[in-house]
Formats: structure tokens, sequence, C-alpha cells
């Protein structure tokens, strides 16, 4: 049996953005196991974090210090992201439909209410353990759904129920609960996954109990680093300025702690905790690294390497849940992004500085960024800035001469066999173009079979275990301010697995942070440079151990690292261009650096290092990425609010209140 959806006609449907099922299920639906099965999977690609048409997941950074695009986003210049009429961000569609599943199942599971999750008076049919685990993994999506929600918008309505088109009840709906109450009740719905996940051991292409504590660890850390780095700002509750106090059902907010200080170490506790339990059970699990990448045929596979790039992980403990692509029914291009130049999504420079040498050190104590003392290099050759580095740069930077196709087992298959010259000069072919001189092959695939447009099967990773351990260090660590015995524990497992040396005192020794600034955003809170190098390297090791993963934006939000460039623009770079050994690779192309519009090239007179924003001189973000207070959190379309007022045209008495320094006037930017 199928459940249908569709759009409803009636007038309400847009209070809550929703769109609700045009047809009731019938009352046997919901009675089999296999029908919560079916029910569940449609979410999965819907809310989970998988792989896109292009470079997948490993473009996700793209607009931050990390990685840039062929086009800055708008967020980055202050008068283009202008507030909405309507957003499809503000949508309830998911959240609809995962609370349709709970008002029709849990009666039948015996508790209405999701008090009970013992199943004792359950009446669908089928293995006990199984209804348990689906009804789990709707308590996971239903988190997740809010989680990215939640961190886009702050304060957000908490709706646990379908809710009938009826003008009042979805207006007194739509009133925002403050962020960390938000927070609290993903945590709670991720408990209640927990409970019931833990009922029965399932492929890990399927939502499991590791999987929801890792996740209750990251929306704990999350809210808690965030309340502490906005703390008495408009952007948490009872914070100079908060909006939400402007209306009455949140005027007299207070935390259910206490005040904010309590509130905040009660979330860094939960993601010890939660952290904890998965770091110490996947510590000696995590994929092995022997830091080589394989060349040849008789080479041996590196396991750690092969990970991103592989179509099957069962076998890969380290990889709490993945999905899965299958010919026929759900593919992705992440293979030939990364045999090309990632589709024109290049890492900075700055993030190529950032990564460690082998032994610890920055690269800044062996001589500048362009000379180096032998051990570091320097970087006039892509070579020369792979040597002697963190394995998780070597590995995955892409060097002239490399060979990208070792298995010929598809002939005919448009791909790259050995690497070449980065083709940055290219603004049109997306699919060839490099954007920084610095592309990626994490990913990748040195079987040509598995490098043919629009057929690639690469899994993508929802959540790998690594993190659990990352999140204890950074818990931890804010909490008490000391690296305890288990944070330098994982720490040193993960440099291990590196293949950088696991002294973490000489790291921290060696680091000077008026350099790391330079070269990384997370080392500033607040607009301040951070003074806690130990803190710092944390950061440091997230940085490199997620590259081009999609957290880094999360991450940067929340520790308020770009606070910075509301008054010193940042001009990204790539890699050195011009007066190197590089340049000469394009000695038979036409090379362009006037500014003009037919300019392939940033100017020489600007900076050896190629600067993408800077080719010509019309483009956005041509003077440098900048930053409003007000882009921490979207804006609220405008929309939302006029449903919402008394009259439908007064969008001031709507229960809603805007996000902080956003007007409420469609089309309009930022105030601040």
């Amino acid at each position: 049996m199928v459940i249908l959806l569709g759009l409803s006609s009636t007038s309400c449907d847009d209070y809550l953005d929703r769109e609700p099922q045009s047809q009731v299920a019938p009352e046997r639906y919901f009675s089999e196991a296999a029908q919560l099965q079916a029910y569940a999977d449609k979410y999965y690609a819907d809310i989970l974090p998988s792989h896109d048409a292009y470079y997948g997941m490993f473009d996700n950074d793209a607009g931050t210090d990390n990685q840039i695009g062929a086009t800055a986003p708008d967020k980055y210049t202050k008068n283009l992201w202008l507030v909405p009429n309507s957003d499809s961000e503000w949508s309830f569609t998911n959240i609809y439909n995962i609370n349709t599943f709970f008002s029709n199942v849990l009666p039948k599971f015996g508790d209405a209410t999701g008090k009970d999750l013992s199943g004792t008076n359950n009446t669908i049919s089928g293995d006990l353990a199984s209804i348990k685990h689906y009804i789990g993994e709707m308590y996971f999506l239903r988190a997740c759904a809010y989680f990215s929600k939640y961190s886009k918008f702050g304060d957000f309505p908490i709706i646990t129920e379908p809710l009938p088109d009826n003008a009042e009840v979805l207006t007194e709906a739509s009133k925002r609960s403050p962020r960390n109450e938000v927070a609290r009740f993903i945590i709670s719905d991720l408990d209640k996954a927990i409970e019931l996940l833990g009922a029965k051991t399932m492929a890990t292409t399927r939502i499991g109990k590791d999987a929801a504590l890792l996740l209750k660890s990251r929306v704990a850390l999350f809210e808690g680093t965030w309340l502490k780095y906005f703390k008495g700002t408009p952007f948490v509750p009872n914070g100079e300025g908060w909006p939400g106090k402007s209306k009455d059902y949140n005027a007299n907010y207070q935390y259910p702690t206490g005040n904010i200080d309590n509130e905040i170490n009660y979330f860094l506790d939960i993601a010890m905790e939660a952290s904890k339990e998965v770091a110490d059970k996947y510590k000696d699990k995590l994929t092995a690294n022997n830091g080589i990448l394989q060349q040849t045929e008789s080479d041996p596979e590196n396991p750690y390497f092969n990970m991103f790039g592989s179509k099957d992980l069962t076998n890969v403990p380290e990889a709490l849940l993945w999905r899965q692509y299958v010919k026929g029914l759900s593919t992705n291009n992440v293979a030939v992004a990364a045999n090309w130049g990632n589709y024109r999504t290049g890492m900075t420079r700055a993030y190529v500085n950032n990564f460690l040498m082998a032994d610890g050190t920055p690269i800044y104590a062996h001589g500048t960024c362009a000379d180096g003392d032998g051990y570091y290099q320097g970087d006039k050759t892509i070579t020369d800035v792979r040597a002697n580095r963190d394995s998780r740069l070597s590995l995955f930077l892409k060097d002239k001469g490399q060979v990208n196709i070792i298995f010929e087992d598809a002939p005919g298959v448009d791909v790259q066999y050995v690497e070449a010259a980065p083709r940055v000069l290219s603004s049109s072919d997306w699919q060839r173009g490099y954007i920084t001189g610095y592309a990626l092959r994490k990913g990748g695939s040195f079987r040509q079979s598995e490098n043919e447009l629009d057929h690639c099967f690469i899994a993508a990773i929802s959540y790998r275990a690594v993190e659990a351990l990352l999140n204890y260090m950074e818990a931890s660590y804010e909490r008490t301010g000391t690296l305890d015995a288990s944070a330098k524990e994982y720490w040193q497992i993960i440099r291990r697995r590196a293949r950088v040396s696991d002294d973490i005192d000489k790291t921290i020794a060696a680091t000077d942070m008026q350099q790391e600034a330079k070269n990384d955003w997370g080392a500033y809170s607040a607009g301040n440079i951070l003074t806690d190098k130990v803190l710092y390297n944390i950061r440091r090791e997230r940085r490199s151990e997620f590259l081009s993963e999609g957290l880094r934006m999360d991450d940067l939000r929340r520790w308020r690292s770009l606070d910075q460039l509301v008054s010193h623009p940042y001009i990204p770079e790539g890699f050195h261009f011009w007066n190197t050994p590089i340049e000469q690779w394009y000695k038979d192309e036409k090379v362009v650096a006037d500014g003009s519009v037919n300019a392939n090239m940033s100017p020489k007179e600007n900076s050896e290092y190629y600067r993408p924003y800077q080719r010509q001189s019309n483009q956005t973000c041509h003077d440098g990425m900048t930053w409003c207070m007000a882009h921490y959190l979207n804006p609220i379309m405008i929309k939302q609010f006029l449903l919402t007022s008394p009259d439908g045209t007064s969008a001031d008495q709507s229960p809603i209140y805007q996000n902080p320094y956003w007007p409420m006037t469609a089309g309009q930017a930022a105030e601040k």
C-alpha cells in the first residue's frame, strides 16, 4: 500500500508552510512493521546528509575559509542577502509528515503521548524490536529536521502533532520557542530514538543508536557553544535586544537551569556524556590510514582514502550511518568531480596553510609560507605544499602528474587519466574547470568504471564515529578549561591516524595565534583572536579531520568566528601562481590579467597568489568577503508574519518576531 501525499487547497496551508496529506492514510495503514519502514524510508533522502548531483557532500564547505565556489555567496556582501517575501527554508513539510506518522503509530504502539516506549500494549503486527526501531528512526529524523531549522533560525516553533486547517490554531502554533528550548526538544527526541533503536541491530545503511548518540552530542555542543559565544547579545534568550522579549509569550522567559551559564554547562555536559559513549566504543575501530596514495595496481590500498570513495561501507565501523547509491535508482557525480576540478569548488590557500607538518608543527615554524627551510618546502608547486604534511592534506590534495585512473575497466568514459595542470583559466567548463588551483580527490575512485558522468555510486557517509572523539575534546575543554585524560587520548588517536606527531604539547608550544589568524576564521571568537592555544588547536583538529565534509559553516557560526569580517574583509586566495613554476604550466595558454570582462587570472600587482574573485573588476566580493551580524541567522519570510497577523496586513502584529538586525520589509538588507 502506498501513502498518498499531496497539497491541500485550503486557505490555511501556508501558515506553517506545510504540505499536508491530501488523503488521510487508511486506518489499516501503520498496522504492520513493514509499513512503518516504508514510511521512514521516504525521509532518508529528504532529511539525512547525502550526496547531491555535483561534488556531493564534499563541496558543502564552499562559502567558508575552507572552500570557495565560482561565485561568492550573497551573505558575504552587505546588500545582497535580502529579507524574502516567501522562503522554502521556513518549511514544515517534513515535520508535519513525521508528526502524522506519530499521531497514527503511537496510539497503536500503546501510548499516544510517547512517554511509554515499552510497546507493552502494541497492536502493530510484526517483530516488536523492528517496530521499536522504525519508530526510533522517525524520532531521529524529526530531530534532524528540527536541527536543520533551529541551526538556521534559532528560536523556532515546536510542533509535535499534525495541525488542523484552522487559522487560530495555526497562528498559535507559529509562536517561536527560545532556541535552547528547541535544542532541548531535539535532544528529547534523540533520547527516545536512542532507547528505541537499541532494541535491534540493523545494517549501517539504517539509522542506529550510535548515530543518534553522535547527533545528540553535536546538537548539545552546538547549543552550548552558541550560548557561550553569543552570551549577552540578541542572539540568545534574554540577551540585550533579544527580539523574543517583545512578545508576551516569551517576555518573562527564564532558563530551566536558572541562568545562561548553567544552561551552557547543561548542554556541554550532555555533549560530553553522549560523545564519550560513542568515542570509547569506536576509538580503536577508526579506519586505518597507511599514508599511501595508491598510484599503481601493485601499491597497497589505503583504507582511510578508500572510505570516502567506496560504494559499500558495510565493513567500515567508522561509518555509523551511510547512504548507498544503486544503479537504476539513485546516482551521483562525486567520482567525476574528484577526477576533474570538483565542479569548480576549490580549497583556499588559507585552508592548505592551516594543516600541520607531519612533525606536529605549523608551517611558519619552518620559514615563510612561500619559502621553507627544506622540511617545509614552501608553496611554489603543489608538490612542495604536500611534502611532509598532515596526510589528510597530502592524500587528498591533487597534484599535477598524479595518476587518477589505475584500473581502466570501462572504455569510452570521459576521464582525466593523469592529473594535468589545473584548468583555472576556464570559466565556463563546470565539469573540468578548477576554481583555486587546489582541488581534492576526496570521494574519488581509481576505477574508470566508477567515473562515468551521472553514473557514480560513491556512498555518502552521513555520520562518522571520529566526530565523537572531536566533540568530546571540545565539549570537555569548553566545560572545564582542562584537557582531561580521555580528551588527550582521543586527540592522540586522531593525530596518529592522520600520521601527524601525537606530541600535542609540541604543537601548542609552536602555535602563534597572530599567524594562525591569517589562515583560520576559527582563530577568532566575537571578533577577537583566541588567546587559548589549546582551544584553538582543538578547533584546528576539527577543521583538518572534516576536510570538505560540510561542517565548517555551522562551526564558524557557533564559535561566533565571523565578526572580524565586518571591518576586515577577507580576500580568498588559491595557489601561488605568479613568479613560480606553476605560472609556466600555462605558458602555452593566453593568460589575461587586466581586470577586464575577458580576464581569466587575477593581476600580479594584487598578489602573487591567485585570487578567484579578483579576476574581473566587477566580481562579487572583489574587494573581499564581508559580514553582517544579522547573517548569523536566516531572516524569516514576510509572508509568515502577514499570514499570522490579525488583519493579514500588519506584520508587526504577528506573534512571530524577526531575527536580530533583519528588517520587517521584504527585499531589504540587514540593518547591522
